[in-house]
C-alpha cells in the first residue's frame, strides 16, 4: 500500500530532477541560436550594436522559457562572453584591444540582466494572475453546486471535488451527525487511492479537530505526525464535519489557505441550511398532524353527537314506555336505533379507509367489472332517505367494464350519493350517468340542489375540511366521505373533481381505468 502512494511523489521528484537539465539544455541552444544569428549579422556588416540586441533577445527569451531564475544570470554572463569571443578583436580569444569594450561589457551585462529579470517577474506575476483567476474561479463554481445541492452526502461530494480541483491533493472528509464523526469517505485526486490516509491515528486526530472545533495535523502544533491537515466544517460554533488535505512535501500557501477555508465555509453554510429545510419540513408535517388531530376531535364531537343522542334517547324511551307504545311505534323507533348505528360504523370505516389507504396499506384487488352492476349494488346501500328523490341512472354502452375494486368503488357512490341526498331538498333529482372516455370510464353523479359554493371547492376533499360554515357539515361533502372517495379514486389511478351542474345543483366526475373480458380457452 505504501509502494503504491509513493508512485505519484517518486514521478514528481524525478521530474523536479529533470528541469535543471533541461534549462541547461534550453539555453545552451538558446545561445547558440543567438551566435549564429550574431554571426550572420557580422558577416553581413551590421554593427556590434545589432549583436549585442541578439544577445539580449535571447537572455529574454531565456527567462521565459527556464523555470530557474538562476538561468538569466548565467546566460547574461555567457552572453558578454560569447560576444567577446566571436566578435570582438582579435577574435576567438577573451583578449581585446579597446578598452572602451569594458563599458560595453558591463553595459551589455546589465542590459541582459536586467531585461531577463523583468521577464522574469513577468511571467511570475502573470502565472500568479491566471492561478488567482482559477481559485476564484473555483470558489465561485463551488457556491453555484453547493446552491443546487438538496442533501447532504450531495455538498459534501460537491465540496471535495472542488478542494481536489483547486489543491491537487487527496481529500477526505469525515461527516458528522448526532454529534459523531461517521466514517471518513476519501477522494483521491489520482488514480491511486492512498488508504494510509484511514488509519487510526488519522482518525484520532480527526476526532480532536471534531471535538475543539480547531484545526490538527501536518503542519500544525496538535499531532502534527499526521499525514492531512484537518480542519472543521463549521458555522461559528456549529461543527458539521472534519476535511483532512494530504499534505505532502508542498504545504498550502497563505492564498491556497484562504480559498479553502472559504470552501469549507460555503459548505458549513450549505449543510446547515439543509438541515434548517428539513427542521422546518418536520415542523410543518408537526403541525399539519396536530391539525388533524385537532380536526379530528372537533368531526367526531359534532358528527357523533347527533346520532348518540338519538341513539340514547329511543333507547330511554323504549326502556320507559316499552310497554304503552304500538308494534309501529316499536318499529320506528327501532329503526331509527339501526340506522344511527349504521350511520356510525360508516362514519368509522371511513375513517379506518381513509388512514389505511393514505398510509399505504390497502392493496387493490382489481378486476373487470360491469359499472351497472357496482352502481347497482351501491345504490342497495344508500341513505334510507333516498325514497324522497329522484336517483336515474344512464350509461352510454350496455356493457361498460372498468379494472376497479369493486367494494371500495360501491363505497365511492354511496358516500357521493349520500351527500347529494343530505344536502338537496325531498324531490331532488340525482342522475348517475357513466360512458366511455378513451382507456377510462367516466361517471358523473349530478342534482339540481342548491349547489357548492366556488370557494369551497378546491377544499371539499380535504379531510375534515368544514367550510366557512358554523355547523359542521351544513353543507355537502364537507365530513371524511369525499376525502376517501379521493382517495379511492386515485389508489385506482384516476381523477375526481367537483363542478357546477346546469342549470343548478353540482357534478361529481371521477375516472377509472377501462377493462377487457378475459377469454380463457
Amino acid at each position: 500500500m505504501e509502494k503504491t502512494h509513493q508512485i505519484p511523489t517518486i514521478e514528481k521528484m524525478r521530474r523536479e530532477r529533470m528541469a535543471p537539465l533541461r534549462d541547461i539544455g534550453m539555453s545552451l541552444l538558446v545561445l547558440l541560436c543567438a551566435t549564429l544569428l550574431g554571426y550572420l549579422f557580422y558577416v553581413v556588416g551590421f554593427t556590434e550594436a545589432n549583436i549585442i540586441t541578439v544577445y539580449i533577445l535571447g537572455v529574454v527569451i531565456l527567462s521565459v522559457i527556464t523555470t530557474n531564475r538562476f538561468c538569466c544570470l548565467l546566460a547574461s554572463i555567457a552572453s558578454v562572453l560569447i560576444f567577446n569571443f566571436f566578435f570582438t578583436v582579435p577574435r576567438f580569444t577573451f583578449r581585446f584591444v579597446d578598452p572602451g569594450y569594458y563599458m560595453t561589457f558591463l553595459i551589455m551585462f546589465v542590459a541582459s540582466f536586467l531585461t531577463g529579470t523583468l521577464a522574469s517577474r513577468l511571467k511570475e506575476n502573470a502565472a500568479q494572475s491566471a492561478q488567482a483567476a482559477f481559485r476564484t474561479q473555483i470558489l465561485f463554481e463551488t457556491n453555484q453546486l453547493l446552491q443546487k445541492e438538496s442533501e447532504i452526502n450531495g455538498v459534501i461530494a460537491a465540496t471535495a471535488g472542488q478542494l481536489t480541483k483547486l489543491l491537487k491533493k487527496d481529500i477526505v472528509i469525515y461527516p458528522a451527525e448526532k454529534g459523531a464523526l461517521q466514517q471518513p469517505i476519501l477522494y483521491p485526486a489520482g488514480e491511486h487511492c492512498p488508504n494510509d490516509l484511514l488509519t487510526e491515528n488519522e482518525r484520532e486526530t480527526a476526532e480532536w479537530a471534531f471535538r475543539n472545533n480547531k484545526h490538527a495535523g501536518a503542519t500544525t502544533d496538535t499531532r502534527s505526525n499526521a499525514k492531512c491537515l484537518y480542519l472543521a466544517i463549521r458555522v461559528n460554533e456549529h461543527v458539521y464535519g472534519v476535511v483532512g488535505i494530504a499534505i505532502d512535501e508542498h504545504p498550502l500557501d497563505s492564498f491556497e489557505n484562504s480559498v479553502l477555508l472559504a470552501i469549507l465555509g460555503e459548505c458549513a453554510l450549505a449543510i446547515e441550511n439543509i438541515k434548517n429545510a428539513k427542521e422546518k419540513e418536520e415542523a410543518a408535517i408537526l403541525a399539519k398532524n396536530e391539525q388533524l388531530r385537532a380536526n379530528l376531535l372537533r368531526a367526531i364531537s359534532h358528527d357523533l353527537r347527533t346520532p348518540l343522542t338519538s341513539i340514547s334517547g329511543n333507547a330511554s324511551n323504549l326502556i320507559s314506555n316499552y310497554q304503552g307504545l304500538d308494534d309501529e311505534s316499536r318499529t320506528r323507533i327501532f329503526t331509527d336505533i339501526y340506522d344511527d348505528s349504521m350511520w356510525l360504523i360508516n362514519l368509522v370505516e371511513n375513517l379506518l379507509a381513509v388512514t389505511r389507504i393514505e398510509e399505504g396499506r390497502v392493496h387493490l384487488s382489481g378486476t373487470a367489472e360491469l359499472m351497472d352492476e357496482v352502481i347497482t349494488e351501491a345504490l342497495k346501500h344508500v341513505d334510507r332517505k333516498s325514497k324522497e328523490h329522484i336517483i336515474r341512472v344512464n350509461s352510454e354502452s350496455e356493457f361498460i367494464l372498468a379494472q376497479i375494486d369493486a367494494k371500495l368503488i360501491v363505497q365511492v357512490i354511496i358516500n357521493i350519493v349520500d351527500n347529494a341526498i343530505k344536502y338537496t331538498p325531498a324531490g331532488s333529482v340525482i342522475e348517475i350517468n357513466t360512458r366511455e372516455q378513451g382507456p377510462m370510464v367516466e361517471v358523473s353523479i349530478s342534482d339540481n340542489g342548491p349547489g357548492i359554493p366556488d370557494e369551497q371547492k378546491p377544499h371539499i376533499f380535504e379531510m375534515f375540511y368544514t367550510g366557512a360554515n358554523k355547523v359542521a357539515d351544513s353543507r355537502r361533502s364537507l365530513g371524511l366521505g369525499l376525502s376517501l372517495c379521493k382517495s379511492i379514486i386515485v389508489a385506482h389511478g384516476g381523477t375526481i373533481e367537483v363542478k357546477d351542474h346546469e342549470p343548478q345543483g353540482t357534478t361529481f366526475l371521477f375516472t377509472l381505468p377501462g377493462g377487457e373480458v378475459e377469454i380463457h380457452e
